[in-house]
């Protein structure tokens, strides 16, 4: 059927052909309107698009409004924006466009601080990239991924030691409010060795995002690093979309053969904004209002990472978790910490008692540790765990003193050894403790219990 594309309204045919050559579409639809609004949900009739499709809404000023098609029911279409709603009036013309979300990708995007649409935030011009990709990524049959064999050298103490990260490994790192995550991130930006650094900063204060680029990554990082950043004031979508964006990223330089460090913060705030959604088109909530469409999409973008096809490159990511009044059950800690190859548990009491960087150790794991060190170290790290763990089992009866010295020499040797291990777990955030130092302290500290 020959389309019929704004033809009552040339000025509306011109602006939709120039959007569609400027993306390298050509126009195939039909003019609809918009019907009814709720929340920042829109619903158009008379006109069709898929799932993922680009619509431009009118408005009475003569600007446009580009959203994406997240839903339908019958001859609507639900639509939800990825900017500014000012200025909608009821009836206003929809047009599908013909085209779907695509990350643009190249060595241009290197040293540059992008939005949630690749639009450049930094006012240092546009960026002029090499290819698109889509937003969504491709699967890799895992048969062919490339098994993570090497360990990775992240520059905190505790974590290379203890809860060793193999290169390609996809961790969580579980936190409250200010226990000190970006600290422990920008800590693992600055010393992990990586060919390139993809940050995305979703859904967090916007004030943060200058602080990270300045006083975290640092100029010289800077150059070497993509930061996607979509604050807490985008619209669900775009908050969305920048966690993809940062991930599509990811995924064009690991395919280069490069090693990719990804660390995206917080892979809850992403949940969120899918949840925003999927209540806005009237998905029913299941867990903890989260509705079940949350859930699909956590693996959908945490299973992108890891190694690619073998001889490729590798993405190894990090993925901040917000569990909400520390709760480590919440539910999106919980989905994640399934889907995840190990998790890093920051403590609110060591947090306030000065100790960082603030790791549990006890309930912390590395899943991938076992197949990418040595027996040897394996044995350091069980014996420090034990003893740490002993005596935290018996703080309460050691502080108040109802503890007798020589009841039993595991305790009175967890005691001797508790203020070295305390020593051993904190680290400065300016200081780098690279790998091979980490297993020099670590042997020399468990030298009598291996």
């Amino acid at each position: 059927m020959q389309p019929e594309i704004a033809n009552r309204n040339p000025a509306w045919r011109q602006k939709l052909m120039d959007y569609n050559r400027r993306v390298g579409t050509v126009p195939m639809v039909v003019e609809g309107k918009l019907t009814r609004m709720v929340g920042l949900t829109l619903e158009a009739v008379g006109c069709q698009a898929p799932i993922g499709g680009r619509c431009m809404v009118a408005t009475p000023e003569g600007s446009d409004i580009e959203a994406e098609v997240v839903g339908f029911a019958g001859d609507k279409l639900f639509l939800m924006p990825t900017g500014n709603l000012q200025g909608l009036v009821p009836n206003a013309r929809v047009v599908p466009t013909n085209t779907s979300c695509v990350a643009h990708v190249g060595n241009a995007l290197l040293g540059r601080i992008i939005d949630g649409a690749g639009r450049p935030l930094d006012g240092k011009g546009a960026i002029q990239t090499e290819a698109t990709t889509s937003l969504t990524g491709r699967q890799i049959n895992p048969l062919l991924r490339h098994p993570i064999s090497e360990p990775l050298d992240v520059g905190v103490r505790a974590i290379n030691s203890l809860l060793t990260v193999g290169r390609g490994q996809r961790m969580g790192l579980f936190a409250g409010s200010g226990v000190g995550k970006s600290v422990l991130l920008g800590m693992m930006t600055r010393y992990t060795n990586a060919d390139v650094i993809v940050v995305g900063l979703i859904g967090e204060r916007g004030r943060e995002v200058k602080e990270f680029v300045q006083n975290i990554l640092g100029e010289d990082d800077l150059r070497r690093a993509v930061v996607v950043a979509t604050p807490a004031d985008d619209p669900p979508l775009m908050r969305m979309h920048g966690a993809m964006q940062a991930t599509a990223i990811a995924e064009y330089f690991r395919d280069q053969g490069l090693n990719v460090l990804l660390l995206m913060d917080s892979l809850t705030r992403y949940a969120q904004a899918q949840r925003e959604i999927a209540l806005a088109i009237g998905e029913p909530p299941a867990t903890k209002g989260y509705p079940p469409s949350v859930f699909a999409k956590i693996p959908q973008l945490v299973e992108r990472a890891g190694n690619g096809e073998e001889g490729g490159g590798s993405i190894t990511a990090f993925y901040t978790i917000l569990a909400e009044g520390d709760d480590q059950n919440d539910p999106i800690a919980d989905a994640a910490r399934a889907i995840l190859d190990g998790h890093i548990v920051l403590s609110r009491q060591l947090a306030e008692s000065g100790h960082y960087p603030a790791i549990d150790i006890e309930a912390s794991i590395s899943r991938v540790m076992p197949e990418i060190t040595e027996l040897d170290q394996q044995r350091r790290a069980q014996a420090f765990k034990k003893l740490y763990s002993l005596y935290e089992q018996n703080r309460d009866l050691i502080n108040v003193g109802a503890y007798q010295p020589g009841s039993n020499p595991q305790i009175d040797e967890a005691i001797d050894y508790n203020p070295r291990l305390m020593g051993f777990l904190q680290q400065n955030m300016h200081e780098s403790v690279n790998y091979d130092q980490s297993m020099t302290q670590i042997s020399e500290l468990m030298s009598r219990h291996v």
